[in-house]
């Protein structure tokens, strides 16, 4: 189970969030990918949930460059509810781009989806979740932010 893992972070269960102490995520690895679809990357993320018999197996991998693409989405999603209180309905239904982030020669759009018919109500509930999990993410964005730091 351990081969071609570098690094591991154990006890996942007991800080992941809401579930703490009754999640069924029970470890973060990184290392050489397991599953078939990432066999030509180098890195991978994964994470581990007990199977019923009480073994650990690989629920979810994601390649590194991925990981980074939902933190950089999530962080610039996170900015934007921080000012959209002014809106009206939390967003500009002409204008519903958020941002487009220059990536990899390309663009990763950040966009209100308002393809959504519930949107108006859905993004008031998502905007009060942010606020409710304000928090946890809190904690979580200023570890992050001290080790982007150190990195430089």
């Amino acid at each position: 189970m351990n081969k071609d893992i570098v690094m591991i972070a154990d006890q996942y269960d007991r800080i992941d969030g809401k579930n703490a102490y009754a999640s069924d995520i029970k470890r973060l690895t990184l290392g050489t990918p397991t599953l078939e679809i990432n066999k030509n990357l180098k890195i991978a993320a994964q994470i581990w949930k007990e199977t019923a018999n009480g073994e650990l197996e690989v629920s979810t991998e994601l390649p590194l460059h991925q990981v980074l693409d939902l933190m950089i989405f999530l962080s610039r999603t996170l900015l934007y509810f921080r000012e959209a209180y002014r809106l009206p309905l939390l967003y500009d239904p002409e204008k519903p781009t958020v941002e487009r982030i220059g990536v990899q020669g390309g663009v990763l759009p950040v966009v209100v989806c308002t393809e959504n018919p519930n949107i108006n109500e859905d993004i008031q509930k998502f905007s009060q979740a942010l606020n409710e999990l304000g928090e946890l993410t809190g904690e979580r964005l200023r570890v992050l932010s001290r080790i982007f730091e150190e990195m430089e």
